[in-house]
């Protein structure tokens, strides 16, 4: 479990002892250097690497890193905002040592996420690791409210071997079917063991919709574990990927049709070990606390789609009739709407109860949106809001005149819609603070300029192997 305090210049106490042991057992299995990684405004993986040597190192002090990547677009370009953007300055990167995993998949190599700090020890208002961990710890000591959350994580494999600007399905089955694990099953096996090995716990592994494409579930940590164990999937994912001479692809719309990889969230808030999903007197079982934190989420839902589904291809997504939760409605096992409750299985709704927020898919930054989400359904919870009527089958197929009655809505059909969105939602881009709320903007816009005048195909194109 990470930790929910920030990293202190110099290190915590003990820090450096465990550093230094850590460093030690790492080289005697082999490891040569960690890669240090985080996650920027563009959902965009960046990293720096140290020698096992400079562990202790880089827990006393960081490692250096500008802060201009956190205005940095899915293809490199930079934009700015105030306070971002510009070549000056310099943050530190100091590793989670409860986070940091051998890569199993990549031999010689471990991994560690990192949290972000100015060289004079204050949080960096751009990380979005340290705001998720601080959204997280403020929930617990003003509320007594803890979280269980898991990312989702679909991808399209491809064949390597294809032009590089292409995507050649790896697999001919169809969705859902056996013959699609059974041509990849050597590729299959191969990841559950990698992910064994780093002591990831997948729930589920299975075939999905689209051409090539494949889920995988784990298991539900509090919400910075989780992000962080997502961006560790799909680093493994990616490892092993290459080895079968295969490409992953986690882009929102790996091309111009079909449904597209999503990134759904699912979440549930606790309080004292008691699950607030699961027990309570509204309805499916959840208590009123719980009933507001889903009102909280449905009424923010349009701004946090600037966070959820960040890029241009998120909209080539994010359509009715694709499960891709395109509505704020939300509904009892209810694959359309944009928040589905999930009571699990009867005698182990206690546990299994939770909430899945659908229109997020993996250009998303998993530390802004998990912690996005958080603040919506918070200010549902303080402020005690009402849930509104639940919305069965399609909300689609609603006529107009009802839909508007009972408060459903469709949701930004485009990033400059969901920008929009995001700019008027006091209570979002408060919780981002200004420094992160900026840059969200600059670079959603940076990135629909990106692409204007390209066609579904161009989008599709542009992104395909950004994710």
């Amino acid at each position: 479990m990470p930790s929910l305090v920030d990293p202190v210049p110099g290190g915590r106490p003990g820090d450096l002892a465990r550093a230094h042991a850590l460093a030690h057992e790492l080289s005697a299995q082999g490891v040569r250097a960690i890669v240090l990684a985080y996650v920027d405004t563009a959902g965009i993986c960046r990293v720096k690497t140290v020698p096992w040597q400079r562990l202790q190192q880089a827990v006393a002090w960081g490692v250096g890193m500008s802060p201009v990547f956190d205005t940095f677009l899915a293809d490199d370009t930079v934009v700015r905002t105030d306070v971002l953007g510009s070549p000056d300055g310099d943050l530190r990167l100091y590793p989670d040592l409860d986070r940091l995993v051998v890569l199993a998949a990549q031999p010689g190599w471990a991994w560690a996420p990192v949290d972000r700090i100015t060289q004079e020890g204050d949080r960096h208002p751009g990380c979005s690791r340290t705001f998720l961990r601080r959204t997280v710890a403020e929930a617990e000591d003003r509320l007594g409210l803890a979280f269980k959350a898991g990312v989702e994580i679909e991808w399209a494999l491809g064949r390597a071997a294809a032009p590089a600007d292409e995507f050649a399905p790896a697999t001919q089955g169809p969705a859902y079917g056996a013959a699609r694990q059974i041509e990849l099953s050597d590729y299959a096996a191969d990841l559950l063991a990698a992910l064994d090995a780093q002591q990831v716990q997948v729930a589920q592994f299975h075939p999905e919709y689209a051409p090539g494409q494949f889920e995988l579930s784990t298991e539900a940590l509090d919400p910075v574990a989780a992000a962080d164990q997502s961006v560790l999937v799909r680093q493994t994912v990616r490892a092993v990927s290459q080895r079968h001479g295969l490409r992953a692809s986690f882009s929102p719309a790996v091309t111009e049709r079909g449904v597209g990889n999503g990134g759904h969230l699912h979440l549930s808030v606790w309080r004292d070990g008691v699950n607030l999903h699961a027990g309570g007197d509204g309805r499916y079982g959840m208590t009123a606390e719980a009933e507001s934190f889903v009102a909280g989420i449905l009424t923010h839902l349009p701004a946090l789609l600037a966070v959820t589904a960040p890029s241009p291809a998120s909209y080539l997504r994010l359509r009715p009739s694709r499960w891709a939760g395109a509505f704020t409605a939300w509904g009892h096992e209810a694959r359309e709407a944009g928040v589905r409750v999930i009571t699990g299985t009867t005698g182990h709704q206690s546990q299994e109860a939770n909430l899945e927020v659908k229109p997020v898919d993996l250009a998303a930054n998993p530390y802004l949106a998990l912690g996005a989400v958080i603040a919506a359904g918070l200010d549902g919870l303080t402020s005690a809001a009402p849930l509104p009527e639940e919305v069965v089958d399609d909300p689609a197929r609603l006529i107009p005149d009802e839909a508007v009655a009972r408060g459903v809505r469709r949701l930004p059909t485009s990033l400059v819609q969901a920008v929009d969105a995001f700019r008027e939602d006091k209570v979002v881009c408060a919780a981002l603070g200004p420094v992160l709320a900026d840059a969200v903007v600059a670079v959603r816009e940076g990135e629909t300029a990106a692409v204007a005048g390209h066609d579904e195909a161009g989008v599709a194109a542009a992104y395909r192997w950004k994710y």
